[in-house]
């Protein structure tokens, strides 16, 4: 069988670096194992889920050089969800239930005092028709539960005691051998009120449509996967296969979320960072490999075994994006940047890009070392004493053209009239001739300054 994932995000915002995450690990498994990557996105919450967010997912995961396979939307399948909803009614495995979210909450307040679990009590099995009836009578509409498969079907939950048919347990693809006890849990709500499905429910049955074979998401879904492979067992389906990865968390341990905008790829991609930059960091942070700047998602696949992701919370430093981006933009060579520094108004050839690549952390920096180039330039203050040393140079200027041995053949005639050595002798230079106190190597910069432009700038 062909391995098939998924990456299900919900459009309601902008994808950021821990999605990232999620999404190239599934990505980079199908890619190494030739398999099938397909985008699910979970639009079930119609209040939320936007065309516009959809739209943005699709722009950043192509931004990344991830391209599905398939495109899967949750609200064209509404249909087929109720379809399965009515089966599990009828066979008993989902039951209705009429507690407010009040009443509910009350509940579990008067559990956590007695020192028990919070977990649904299935006081709604009990119901008899006429209960139904008079509830229906007050205005209420049903919720509607997955009954949980225990030792002793029916059975009221949050009892304790050992029985492997209350226990579900797989092979975690990262974590190794896992299981959760179900008698734990209370069972989930699968239907709303007002008729609309939770997450649990749609999930189980695309991916039983599709084909799934390895579900890879989260750490924070482990609980949620044994109620799923339960979920899975009632629909007749074949369960596939689990990994549930570490979390991406910021240096100081604080979750990432939508909310994290500065964090979002849409952001991340503004401010100019290569995709490359982004994903490296996404996928080998937590890991037992190197983190650094990987050139390509294929050699990036050749790195990722889920065997190698760590326990251990991912903790990431926003402040490394840049440094790991810089890495790539100094091994860029100029046909992959030319079309963005055209774009820029800054392609001035490759003498141009072989001399800043070094001193950029995106592209986009070479802008400024264009108007450095081109001129004119401020004249940075000075004392009288440097403006003799910067005449002595000016006059010393030999005539174009010029090339990377130019500087050197000057600077050494400058010294020569001047007595001025070391620091004493480049920094003023390199002042007046880029108004900066570091950048480019001079003997590179020289010939695209030109004389004209030069001898303006030592006046």
């Amino acid at each position: 069988m062909t391995p098939t994932v998924r990456f299900a995000p919900s459009p309601t915002g902008y994808l950021h670096l821990g999605n990232a995450r999620t999404a190239l690990i599934n990505y980079l498994f199908a890619r190494r194992n030739g398999g099938r990557f397909i985008l699910r996105l979970d639009d079930t919450d119609r209040e939320r889920s936007t065309a516009a967010f959809a739209d943005a997912i699709l722009e950043d995961l192509a931004w990344l050089g991830i391209e599905p396979d398939a495109v899967v939307r949750q609200s064209d399948r509404f249909g087929r969800y109720d379809q399965v909803a009515e089966d599990l009614r009828r066979s008993g495995a989902l039951y209705d239930c009429y507690e407010t979210a009040e009443e509910l909450d009350y509940r579990r307040k008067r559990l956590r005092a007695r020192g028990l679990p919070p977990v649904y009590d299935r006081a709604a099995l009990a119901l008899t028709n006429d209960d139904r009836a008079r509830l229906k009578a007050e205005g209420r509409s049903p919720h509607w539960r997955f009954l949980l498969p225990d030792a002793v079907a029916g059975s009221a939950k949050g009892t304790t005691g050992a029985d492997d048919a209350s226990v579900v347990s797989w092979t975690d693809l990262v974590r190794g051998p896992t299981s959760v006890d179900l008698r734990s849990l209370s069972d989930p709500v699968l239907v709303r009120a007002d008729g609309s499905y939770l997450y649990t429910l749609p999930s189980v049955i695309d991916d039983i449509d599709l084909g799934i074979t390895h579900v890879i998401r989260g750490e924070d879904h482990v609980t949620n996967t044994a109620v799923q492979i339960a979920l899975f067992q009632a629909l007749g389906g074949p369960v596939p296969s689990f990994g549930h990865h570490n979390l991406l968390v910021l240096a100081d341990g604080s979750a990432m979320s939508k909310r994290t905008g500065t964090l979002s790829l849409r952001s991340l991609r503004a401010e100019g960072y290569e995709p490359m930059a982004v994903a490296s960091l996404a996928v080998l942070v937590g890991t037992s490999e190197a983190v650094e700047a990987v050139a390509s998602l294929d050699d990036l696949a050749g790195r990722v075994d889920l065997a190698h992701i760590s326990r251990a919370p991912a903790r990431f430093d926003p402040s490394d994006i840049a440094g790991t981006n810089a890495e790539l933009v100094h091994a860029m060579d100029y046909e992959a940047a030319r079309p963005r520094l055209d774009t820029l108004d800054a392609d001035l050839g490759p003498a141009f890009w072989e001399a800043i690549r070094a001193n950029l952390t995106v592209v986009a920096d070479a802008e400024a070392w264009r108007d450095v180039v081109r001129g004119p330039l401020a004249k940075p203050a000075g004392d009288a004493q440097d403006a003799a040393f910067l005449a002595a140079a000016r006059d010393l200027l030999p005539p174009e053209p010029w090339d990377a041995a130019s500087f050197r053949a000057w600077t050494q005639a400058v010294s020569a009239a001047t007595g001025k050595r070391g620091k004493a002798l480049f920094h003023p230079l390199r002042v007046a001739m880029t108004g900066r106190e570091d950048g480019p190597e001079l003997a590179k910069l020289m010939p695209l300054i030109g004389f004209e432009e030069m001898s303006a700038r030592l006046s």
